[in-house]
């Protein structure tokens, strides 16, 4: 992998991770959840898609395991965390919640169709990594807090955002566009499908 990519991906992660992780603790707040409960939704929300991501790639160690710093700093939020998250209201937390989310999601399908990518799947199943990366965390954090996943019960695009995110992704590879260029455009192309779609109330049809 590009060195200028491997730097880009790797400063993704950390900010998918911490959005990810706060999206876990506001939705753990919602369910008054206690400071231990807090941290395994926040921990599963921010590692869930990428450990799916590593055992279907036969990667290993873990990437939480190789990087205990974002275990520790994560561990800590949850700790801080509810502290600032009582100082807000529901709507706040509702809008953090779709932002954190929506960040989260763009960052860690294109990381994942990268680093599938850089492991020789071919280009479907690099696409299709990069949305199990994108998506498990937040599947892991409702099935946690004994929600219906979101990607099953809101007809909203979420997963298509990615799926789609992650060809863009895809195709500016293959033109051979700035590796750091394709992530910021391919990232920033699902932040803001994801929210545009979100806010029009655009819905898939049944």
């Amino acid at each position: 992998m590009h060195p200028r990519l491997t730097l880009a991906i790797s400063v993704m992660e950390a900010l998918a991770l911490f959005s990810y992780a706060l999206s876990g603790l506001i939705e753990a707040r919602k369910r008054r959840l206690d400071a231990v409960g807090a941290f395994l939704v926040a921990l599963a929300t921010a590692f869930g898609g990428g450990t799916m991501r590593d055992v279907l790639l036969s990667r290993r160690p873990f990437y939480w395991v190789e990087h205990q710093d974002y275990v520790i700093v994560i561990f800590a939020m949850a700790i801080f965390a509810p502290m600032f998250l009582k100082m807000t209201t529901r709507l706040v937390d509702e809008r953090m919640l779709l932002v954190a989310d929506a960040i989260g999601l763009g960052l860690f399908s294109i990381s994942g169709t990268s680093i599938a990518l850089d492991a020789q799947m071919p280009a479907f199943t690099a696409v299709m990594m990069g949305v199990v990366t994108g998506v498990f965390g937040g599947v892991m954090r409702d099935v946690l807090c004994n929600e219906i996943p979101l990607i099953l019960r809101d007809s909203r695009p979420y997963a298509v955002c990615a799926f789609a995110g992650c060809w863009i992704f895809l195709g500016l590879h293959w033109l051979q566009v700035d590796s750091i260029y394709n992530v910021l455009f391919s990232t920033g192309f699902i932040l803001v499908a994801r929210l545009v779609t979100f806010k029009l109330d655009i819905r898939l049809p049944h």
